[in-house]
């Protein structure tokens, strides 16, 4: 396939063709793909830095073009993608195939389409005389909880002066988002008695007061939607409280003595994950542990973190939202729903941050995945800009 722009080094979509090649999902390594991306920056006479996860099978990436001073803009994106599994798919999700003006395959939309764009525009911007670098930033586990950009963001010192700004490149159509909201994820593990459903109040039946707290959980979510705390700038302006994954019970003639269930919440910048999973565990351990106790000490609840991660709120007149804006050529700015490394970049870095990117958010993780040549071109044109906003 050949590019919008036919860059040299590579086009754009050359590149993204060869990274979608890539079985990243995140359950696998992700090492092929970060050595090809180190041999093209090497190619480029370009060093790049990895930090491994603990197993050595997976790594971050890390890279500065232009001028070793001070600052520098960070383009961070993801190596992994989701899984495949169950879709229904016309193509090889991990080939990507052209059809009319849009480019299909796992990861094209989210968000291997911005990666691949960066890595084409190497040439360009080592050419300039750029007056601060670009830091290209690559992670590995996004999609299982933003896990791999915190080992990265702590050795950022370590690979010279701090960047002072990061732009996220998560599928935004080439909107700027000024920010997302936090999230908290959570399994419950409810202990419960067992016995022959015949002698059901002898018992502590694990699914129904797991039931109970779900109930629970959706009264929340509906306060919070009817009174807020809301943000308008958000396409769901509001903290949303979701359960999606309950397991218990073996057979109907059963009392079932365990049940599990894995819920989140995804909260906007006024309102706190932490105080919402306090009102749960009140209610839980002051209105239904007392009945179940009352039947066998040995009941209760277990409660483990899955996942969690910062919201991103920046100020709309942050010196990155400013370039952002004049680099996409817009004046407006939104938030976004889902989650990105946007916030532990501002949070645990000190860096403040924007999320633009190429692509459909509403493609992302469907069978079928696909991004939209235009908007190649239009991250190519923003990159452009970039470039021309931070030369001598």
């Amino acid at each position: 396939m050949t590019g919008p722009t036919g860059l040299e080094g590579g086009s754009s979509i050359d590149l993204l063709e060869k990274l979608v090649s890539f079985d990243t999902t995140s359950r696998n390594s992700n090492l092929e793909l970060i050595r090809f991306v180190q041999d093209y920056l090497n190619s480029h006479g370009v060093e790049s830095h990895l930090v491994f996860d603990e197993t050595g099978t997976k790594a971050n990436l890390y890279a500065t073009l232009g001028p070793a001073g001070q600052g520098g803009v960070i383009l961070s994106g993801h190596t992994d993608v989701v899984p495949v599994d169950g879709q229904d798919w016309s193509s090889d999700p991990f080939s990507l195939t052209k059809r009319e003006d849009r480019l299909y395959g796992r990861g094209s939309c989210d968000m291997k389409g911005f990666v691949a764009v960066a890595l084409a525009m190497v040439p360009r911007f080592l050419e300039r005389d750029l007056a601060i670098p670009v830091h290209l930033a690559f992670s590995y586990d996004e999609e299982v909880g933003c896990i791999g950009v915190r080992r990265l963001i702590d050795r950022l010192g370590e690979f010279g002066p701090a960047p002072t700004m990061c732009i996220v490149g998560e599928p935004t159509g080439m909107k700027v988002m000024t920010g997302h909201k936090g999230k908290k994820s959570v399994r419950c593990t409810v202990q419960g008695v067992g016995c022959h459903s015949s002698l059901a109040p002898s018992g502590v039946n694990a699914v129904e007061y797991a039931a109970e707290i779900v109930v629970y959980l959706r009264a929340m979510a509906r306060r919070v939607a009817e009174r807020g705390p809301a943000d308008p700038l958000f396409d769901v302006p509001y903290t949303t409280i979701h359960t999606g994954v309950i397991h218990g019970g073996e057979a109907l003639n059963i009392v079932p003595d365990q049940c599990s269930f894995d819920f989140e919440f995804r909260v906007v910048p006024q309102d706190d994950a932490e105080a919402l999973f306090a009102e749960v565990l009140r209610y839980a351990e002051d209105k239904l542990l007392p009945s179940m106790r009352a039947i066998s000490a040995d009941t209760g609840f277990d409660w483990q973190d899955l996942s969690a991660f910062p919201g991103l709120d920046t100020a709309p007149e942050a010196e990155v939202v400013r370039l952002a804006k004049r680099c996409a050529q817009q004046n407006g700015h939104a938030k976004v729903a889902y989650g990105t490394e946007g916030g532990l970049f501002q949070e645990r870095g000190g860096i403040p941050t924007v999320i633009v990117g190429p692509g459909s958010i509403e493609q992302a993780h469907k069978p079928d995945e696909f991004i939209e040549i235009d908007q190649i071109a239009r991250c190519e044109s923003f990159m452009v800009r970039l470039m021309d906003e931070i030369r001598v």
